[in-house]
């Protein structure tokens, strides 16, 4: 499966669109705010450049890549107000996959102007968007353009399967599983890891190269609490489930349990450490935030929603939410793999087994916020020194 073919969020604005039903995310987006907004006032108010370009990585086709570079250029634009100083150019790249619905968030764009317009009388800069298709994990952006990157629940998603899931006769290393689990055997956690350390370290050194000095980053994605192994229920529930629904259905014959076998997640949740170890090996950065946070249903309506779509969100179960939300990001890959009649069973089997989950545990999802800064030229040349 290659995944810049097969694995895009669903399009539109339909009930099954990412743009519908991407609540938890908005939910993220929301939660860091505040390092999002301390960390580009900082960059701004200490270079000040006429024009502030930002790049969002893995915009996807939903609101929250506008939300929040909403926040950001309004959080300028206020401390351009106290400093009394013009405001900046705002150009803002979007980013994802070539077959990333990149329509749908354009087409929303004059909604957002006109809500610029609206605060023009309060000192409002000038705002550009573009769209750049591409891979994150290689170069998206000339050297030394960027003055801010932010990227909200994407890092998460490998660039590719770890090879390593097969063995020499092709047979599948994780057999009856679509993600790590306990009864997977230590070789796929160690392929998962090291495909994590290998994306994320590409991802560093690319950016690396397109931020100025000075520079700032924030990202945020899956992660897991210190000690803790990706495999523990909390972390892995969501592709236990669909393992499992996917399984059962292969007990019934309405799939061949080889491709059930055959199909893994390019997905890996890493712990702080973990994170942690990538940055200071890559060397680039230095970082300002590292924390971890819970996101919950139970916050979804205190995201930006429409009251239609908070009324909406309120009738459903948070099960069936979640499910909804899953579909709207995994269907294509699904799809591409298992072929596009099985996906109403699926889903309405897994929606079942998610309702007995959260009728036990809690219906959040634990995350990871960083913000970098990128080192200044002398700070690698003695660290360079020093080594």
């Amino acid at each position: 499966m290659e995944l810049q073919k097969a694995f895009c969020m669903n399009g539109g604005s339909g009930d099954l669109s990412y743009a519908r039903n991407c609540t938890i995310q908005s939910v993220i987006v929301s939660s860091t705010k505040a390092v999002r907004v301390d960390a580009v006032v900082e960059f701004y108010s200490t270079f000040f450049p006429e024009n502030l370009i930002i790049a969002e990585l893995g915009c996807s086709s939903g609101p929250n890549a506008l939300f929040s570079a909403f926040d950001m250029m309004e959080a300028v634009e206020q401390r351009c107000l106290q400093l009394r100083r013009s405001p900046p150019e705002f150009h803002l790249l979007l980013n994802d996959l070539p077959a990333n619905d990149f329509n749908t968030i354009f087409r929303s764009l004059p909604e957002f102007y006109q809500q610029r317009r609206r605060m023009e009388s309060s000192g409002c800069g000038q705002f550009f968007v573009s769209g750049v298709p591409g891979s994150f994990y290689g170069r998206l952006f000339p050297s030394r353009t960027l003055h801010f990157v932010h990227s909200s629940s994407s890092l998460h998603w490998l660039s590719q399967v770890p090879l390593e899931l097969q063995d020499k006769s092709n047979a599948p290393m994780n057999k009856g599983k679509i993600y790590l689990s306990k009864t997977s055997p230590n070789c796929v956690a160690e392929a998962y890891l090291m495909q994590f350390r290998k994306d994320f370290s590409l991802f560093l050194k690319c950016r690396a190269k397109e931020i100025v000095a000075g520079g700032h980053m924030v990202l945020t994605l899956m992660g897991r609490t210190r000690g803790s192994e990706p495999s523990w229920p909390e972390y892995s529930y969501m592709w236990e489930l669909l393992g499992e629904a996917l399984m059962d259905m292969a007990s019934q014959g309405i799939i061949e349990e080889e491709k059930v076998d055959s199909f893994n997640a390019p997905y890996f949740s890493p712990s702080l450490e973990e994170v942690k170890q990538e940055i200071e090996r890559e060397g680039s950065f230095s970082i300002r935030t590292l924390d971890l946070f819970e996101a919950s249903w139970d916050a979804a309506h205190g995201s930006r929603q429409t009251k239609q779509e908070a009324a909406a969100l309120g009738e459903i179960t948070h099960a069936k939410r979640m499910a909804k939300g899953v579909r709207a990001v995994l269907e294509s890959m699904l799809e591409s793999h298992f072929g596009e009649g099985i996906m109403e069973e699926l889903f309405s089997r897994y929606t079942s087994l998610l309702e007995g989950y959260y009728s036990r545990n809690k219906p959040q999802v634990t995350n990871i916020v960083i913000a970098l800064t990128r080192k200044l030229e002398e700070e690698n040349i003695l660290r360079a020194s020093v080594f």
